[in-house]
């Protein structure tokens, strides 16, 4: 079922290659690190998504945090990818498998210019295009509808393959939630990746060891997660996944080794930035009150309340 469901995206991401080539001169092109304005941008993500998770109230801010220097370090520094032109067909492509913390996805996005402010205000609201979880058909700079765990990966399995066969020199990212590889699915896919050499692929776990209810180790363990990953045929880097530097420097090194996929294994913080929200389980779905908010943004900006 996964390999049918992959070449259903294979056939996909290749028609819609052929259809959509063209010349382009809008993709991003490489610069030096600015690390203090990548840590000014991480920390906007951080709080522009507790402000939209506070006036939807719905939402995952621990994740939000968890995953917000990743995003930072691809978006500003990484993707080769431009609002200009979000389906140019020679862009890289990042599923965030992980959708249901969309709120820090949508105020990355708007922070690289695929989003307004204005937008990121109408989060979840009815008829909006800002989804709980992502929709391609209706955000710029999605790729992929997720939200049920376990498809961003054989989707990017399938992404990847395709740009193997067309020759195309686009690279895939897949930002994944330690909890959600409890999903047979991420290993299945993750053997179809070795099997294939797609070193066009880059997975990032965000290994921030709390899900939904509990650690991820009382739950279903993970450990020896590096060790799993390489004996599933690929090359894994063990980072600090809020070193943003070197985040991106980790991304830029991909591929590890020639025909092999690369795992980036970032060891992150749920709640990450905020004292009172740092590895709490209840931060998961928690949607905070009006002086938590201060409070966090307070903390945010360097400042205490």
């Amino acid at each position: 079922m996964l390999m049918r469901a992959a070449m259903c995206i294979l056939n996909f991401v290749i028609n819609e290659t052929c259809a959509l080539r063209s010349a382009d001169e809008n993709m991003k092109s490489p610069s030096e690190i600015d690390v203090t304005r990548l840590e000014k941008q991480a920390a906007q993500t951080r709080i522009r998504s507790l402000q939209m998770v506070h006036r939807a109230k719905l939402g995952h801010p621990g994740g939000d945090f968890s995953a917000a220097d990743i995003l930072t370090a691809l978006y500003g520094e990484v993707l080769r990818a431009h609002p200009a032109n979000p389906r140019n067909p020679e862009r890289d492509r990042f599923i965030m498998s992980k959708g249901h913390c969309s709120a820090a996805l949508y105020a990355t996005l708007a922070g690289a210019g695929f989003l307004t402010d204005a937008d990121l205000d109408t989060y979840m609201a009815p008829f909006s295009a800002l989804n709980g979880h992502p929709d391609r058909t209706k955000v710029p700079g999605v790729e992929a509808n997720t939200g049920p765990l376990g498809h961003g990966l054989p989707i990017a399995v399938g992404c990847a393959l395709a740009a193997k066969m067309s020759a195309a020199p686009w690279r895939t990212f897949v930002l994944v939630g330690d909890g959600e590889l409890q999903e047979g699915s991420n290993w299945e896919a993750g053997m179809c990746a070795a099997q294939y050499k797609l070193d066009n692929l880059i997975l990032i776990i965000d290994r921030n060891r709390l899900q939904q209810g509990d650690f991820t180790e009382n739950t279903i363990s993970l450990e020896p997660l590096a060790m799993r990953w390489r004996s599933f045929g690929w090359d894994v880097h063990e980072v600090d996944g809020h070193d943003i530097e070197g985040l991106v420097h980790c991304f830029q090194a991909a591929p590890f080794t020639s025909g092999m996929p690369s795992c980036v294994l970032a060891r992150t913080t749920k709640g990450k930035g905020v004292s009172f929200m740092e590895n709490r389980q209840e931060w998961h779905h928690h949607v905070p009150t009006a002086e938590e908010l201060q409070r966090a943004i307070a903390e945010l900006q360097g400042g205490r309340l």
